[in-house]
């Protein structure tokens, strides 16, 4: 009897997440296996909101940013009669397995489910890359690319007028955003959520800078930070007596055409699912750690905390003179 996928996407929106669905549909087609696809995430799913996807529905969107199956959080899926629903639709459709897009709160669905017997596979898409299991998640290399080229424009403005600048990026309560931008961008300073902020300290370096003739800083600060940026701001500007201007980058990270790398993992990760499934292997969380791809138990992947990588900022206290 031929298999039937069912895939979502869902949570926040990350670049690569069409390139991903491209590659569950072309794969499971070259397989027999039959697809549909669940619109706005879990809601879809409980509210057995679908469409049908072939070869041809998946054409023109590997470049694409977003998701054509539109995501969104649901509130009623954290429930056990919004799980109960999902699973009825499920079993209305003969779904012998289910493709979960997303990340953290994503997988944690696909865990409830998992428990309740589905099987389902996890492919990690978000641009936060707060998912400890893996190297990597789909979005996250070019929601960084994106922060760079913001970083490069607010950089000649920051130099034309002798200012310092902080720009928020985002990652909730992940700093690999603000760290993995803030070394390659050449920031003078990364704040990150992992870390207590020392703000006298970044005032003290910023004023010795002042003294060397350095005219500006560039400080990238991740949204996780308890200290507002606003209230940073002036704190900074009252101790130093130097122009703090603001930029906080926002949803501009999430959008865009993805990255090479991001489109090569999102194709290597949809390829697996499919061959997991046509193997019956069971629930799966689908990652990469080095140049490989790997899989593991979703409950064990979930309790994998990420950590941040504290080499990176000690390195910016050695470049950032």
């Amino acid at each position: 009897m031929n298999k039937k996928i069912g895939i979502l996407t869902s949570g926040g929106d990350a670049p690569g997440m069409n390139a991903a669905i491209r590659a569950v549909v072309r794969a499971a087609f070259g397989e027999g296996i039959e697809v549909i696809g669940f619109e706005r995430g879990y809601d879809g799913l409980i509210n057995d909101e679908h469409v049908f996807l072939d070869i041809r529905s998946v054409g023109d969107i590997i470049q694409r940013g977003g998701t054509i199956l539109k995501t969104a959080r649901s509130e009623e899926f954290m429930t056990e009669e919004g799980q109960k629903r999902a699973i009825e639709t499920i079993n209305k459709n003969e779904i012998d397995a289910l493709v979960a897009v997303g990340g953290d709160g994503t997988f944690r669905g696909a865990l409830d489910l998992t428990k309740k017997g589905i099987v389902v596979m996890g492919i990690p898409g978000t641009i936060d890359n707060d998912m400890g299991y893996t190297d990597y998640t789909i979005g996250f290399d070019t929601a960084v690319n994106t922060v760079l080229s913001a970083i490069s424009n607010i950089r000649d403005t920051a130099s034309a007028h002798d200012r310092t600048t902080i720009v928020e990026v985002m990652g909730r309560n992940c700093g690999d955003i603000a760290l993995t931008s803030g070394v390659t961008g050449g920031a003078e300073y990364i704040l990150i959520p992992e870390l207590p902020v020392d703000v006298m300290a970044i005032c003290t370096k910023i004023s010795e800078a002042m003294i060397k003739k350095k005219s500006h800083s560039i400080i990238i600060k991740a949204e996780g930070v308890d200290i507002p940026t606003m209230e940073l701001a002036d704190m900074l500007a009252r101790s130093t007596g130097m122009e703090v201007r603001t930029v906080i980058l926002a949803y501009l990270q999430r959008g865009g055409s993805p990255s090479a790398r991001d489109r090569m993992l999102a194709t290597l990760t949809g390829k697996r699912a499919v061959d997991l499934i046509r193997d019956d292997s069971g629930s799966r969380a689908i990652g990469i750690h080095g140049a490989k791809i790997i899989e593991m138990d979703m409950a064990e992947a979930i309790k994998i905390k990420k950590e941040a990588d504290l080499e990176l900022l000690r390195l910016i206290e050695i470049l950032s003179c």
